[in-house]
C-alpha cells in the first residue's frame, strides 16, 4: 500500500492517554491511559478463541502482546491448561491482570502468569506452548512521534523476525504446537511470511479479511513446524 495511505489508517485516535472503557462480548474492560485499545484484527484472535477455532482448552497458550487481556481472559473461561500472558508495556499488563482477576478468577485446573516480558525473553527455561497467538504491531511506516504509539504499531518487520527467532532458538513450541499469527499489507507482508517458512514453519491462512473502507487485506495465518524442521 501507499506509505501516506498505511500512515492515515494507522494513525491513533487522540484519546490514546486518557481513561477508556472498552466492550467485548458481555465484558466490560477499563483502559489505563496509554493502554491501547483492541481494534479489528486483534477481534479476529479474540473470535476465535471463543470459538474454539484456535483451540486453548487444555492447552499452554502463549498469549503474545496481550495488552488489555481479552484473549487472555477468553482462554480462562474456555479452560486453558496455562496461560501465558504477554506484553512488553507494564501498565497492559496490570491492566489485564486486573481484568482476568475480576472476570475470571481462580479456576481449577487454569494456572495464569502474567509477564511484563520483550517477547519471550522473560518466559521460563524449558517452556512450551500448544499454542501462541500474535497480532504484531509490524506497520512499515512510523505512524507518530509518540514511543507508546510506536511500540503498538510500527515496529516494522524486525519484531516478526526476532519473534519466529526466539521460538526456534528456545524450541518455545511444542511438537504438535500451533502458532496463529497476524500480518496484512500495511507491513511487509511477504517478507514475513518468507521468514516464518525460512524457520522451519508452513504457514496455512485461516482467515482473510478485508474491509469496506479501503484497500488492507488482514490475513491469520496458522503456522506449524515442517517436517523438515
Amino acid at each position: 500500500m501507499p506509505a501516506d495511505e498505511i500512515i492515515a489508517l494507522n494513525t491513533p485516535k487522540a484519546d490514546l492517554h486518557t481513561q477508556r472503557p472498552y466492550v467485548y462480548r458481555d465484558w466490560t474492560f477499563d483502559l489505563p491511559p496509554g493502554v491501547f485499545m483492541p481494534g479489528e484484527t486483534s477481534r479476529m484472535i479474540h473470535d476465535r478463541v471463543l470459538d474454539g477455532t484456535i483451540p486453548v482448552s487444555g492447552r499452554c497458550y502463549g498469549a503474545m502482546g496481550v495488552g488489555l487481556g481479552v484473549e487472555a481472559v477468553v482462554a480462562g473461561l474456555q479452560g486453558a491448561r496455562e496461560i501465558h500472558a504477554l506484553d512488553i508495556d507494564p501498565a497492559s499488563v496490570r491492566a489485564m491482570t486486573e481484568h482476568y482477576e475480576r472476570i475470571v478468577g481462580e479456576r481449577p485446573g487454569t494456572v495464569f502468569i502474567p509477564l511484563v516480558s520483550d517477547l519471550f525473553e522473560r518466559v521460563p527455561d524449558g517452556a512450551r506452548f500448544d499454542v501462541v497467538t500474535f497480532n504484531p504491531p509490524a506497520v512499515t511506516q512510523q505512524v507518530s512521534d509518540d514511543p507508546t504509539v510506536v511500540r503498538n504499531v510500527c515496529v516494522g518487520t524486525d519484531i516478526a523476525v526476532r519473534f519466529f527467532d526466539q521460538i526456534v532458538q528456545r524450541d518455545l513450541l511444542a511438537d504438535e504446537g500451533e502458532i496463529y499469527f497476524i500480518v496484512s499489507n500495511t507491513s511487509e507482508l511477504r517478507d514475513i511470511v518468507a521468514y516464518a517458512i525460512e524457520s522451519g514453519f508452513l504457514p496455512e491462512v485461516i482467515h482473510h479479511q478485508t474491509w469496506d473502507t479501503d484497500d488492507v487485506q488482514t490475513f491469520l495465518f496458522k503456522l506449524r513446524r515442517s517436517a523438515a524442521a
